[in-house]
Order: structure tokens, then sequence, then C-alpha cells
């Protein structure tokens, strides 16, 4: 459950520092844990920078 929540946080835009709090965690590696969920979501952005050239 704690896994769910804390990539539902991320998933909403909430910083890593601020889930680390949330689930007690004393070291930020242990939260950066979660980020590799997000690569593949950053597969999906779309450079602004891309649409002028």
């Amino acid at each position: 459950m704690r896994h769910s929540f804390a990539t539902h946080l991320l998933d909403a835009g909430t910083d890593v520092h601020t889930i680390q709090q949330l689930l007690g965690h004393s070291h930020i590696t242990t939260t950066m844990v979660y980020l590799h969920l997000q690569e593949s979501k950053r597969r999906c952005i779309i450079n602004p920078i891309d649409s002028f050239l």
C-alpha cells in the first residue's frame, strides 16, 4: 500500500522530498526507488523546443 501511495503522489507531481517525509524515510535514496516508475512517462514528454525546429 505504501508503494501505491508513493507512486500516486509521484504521478500527481509531488516532489520527492515531500514523499520522503510522508513515508518517514531518513535517506532520500530509499525514496528514490519509486522514481524508476516514472521513466515510461518521461519518454512521452514532448520537448517544447522541438516544435520550433
